[in-house]
């Protein structure tokens, strides 16, 4: 099953991927304004059930793709966690993951423009998954985790790299506007199967610039969901996005950073393709 948010005549909406279609939810399921509240409701069986047989409504190609989970509690993302991109960095091996927040305003869908800030030359790709939870916990075990996994969606968490590296706090780096981009669709778990041998590719403008498989985690999916949910009670729509591999930009020779007009696509085997233009911020206006 492949759910998506999207746009149409600036009305957001919600629906289920049928070939190249889009059976809308929202006129079928109205208990359930959006992707977020139908997790909440355990309703994943009642959207295939509503969209069974239905005629497309809208075509893929029609619509403006919202990120996958518009309006999610909480963005967890997890720094270092492919042994090439820690190795890379020069970071020491940790115990525990590196955990770091992204705000949900700072996101946006496929083929939307990701926004290289006005403020910095230095924005950098991170491919990466994006595991979104649906059903909610504290304290789970990791041989329960899966069992809160509603499922996947590409990430391109794109770091602003001298933002990043004020302070040993990324946050700043992490969540400037239009920088997170999330999509194309929600994959249900039961269709991408077992995480492991799953390729994860980067690609700026056709050339792979990293090039890993989701078993080179560091921290598992099963462990992250453990670890994340014994200090914060995780919730349906709730997003974790798990890292990504050696390869990045600033640790080229020469760096590669992101430039106006280039494109970027992030791709993971039975999840999907996530495509974004890079489009440089306006200069500020005078005061």
């Amino acid at each position: 099953m492949r759910l998506v948010s999207f746009s149409v005549d600036n009305t957001p909406q919600y629906g289920l991927c049928a070939g190249s279609g889009i059976v809308s939810l929202c006129k079928r399921l109205p208990a359930h304004a959006d992707l977020r509240a139908l997790l909440a409701a355990g309703g994943l069986q009642a959207a295939a059930r509503a969209a069974a047989g239905a005629a497309a409504d809208f075509e893929l190609d029609a619509v403006r793709f919202l990120p996958v989970i518009p309006n999610p509690g909480k963005i967890i993302c997890i720094g270092l966690n492919y042994e090439d991109h820690r190795l890379e960095t020069a970071r020491p091996k940790m115990n525990y993951p590196t955990i770091f927040t992204r705000f949900a305003d700072t996101q946006v869908g496929h083929r939307a423009a990701l926004v290289k800030p006005r403020h910095s030359d230095k924005m950098d790709y991170e491919g990466e998954l994006a595991v979104i939870v649906g059903k909610a916990g504290r304290d789970i075990p990791a041989a329960q985790a899966f069992e809160h996994v509603a499922g996947y969606a590409c990430y391109n968490d794109a770091s602003i790299r001298d933002f990043q590296g004020h302070t040993t706090q990324f946050t700043p780096g992490k969540n400037f506007p239009g920088t997170g981009a999330f999509g194309p669709f929600l994959v249900s778990a039961d269709e991408v199967g077992a995480l492991g041998a799953q390729r994860i590719q980067t690609r700026l403008n056709g050339r792979v610039m990293q090039d890993a498989h989701l078993g080179d985690m560091i921290f598992a999916v099963d462990r992250l969901i453990a670890y994340v949910s014994s200090w914060t009670a995780l919730a349906p729509g709730d997003v974790i996005v798990t890292g990504t591999p050696g390869g990045v930009g600033m640790k080229r020779e020469p760096p590669v950073y992101l430039r106006d007009g280039d494109e970027v696509t992030v791709e993971i085997d039975g999840v999907g393709a996530l495509s974004n233009r890079i489009v440089a911020e306006a200069p500020a206006r005078p005061a």
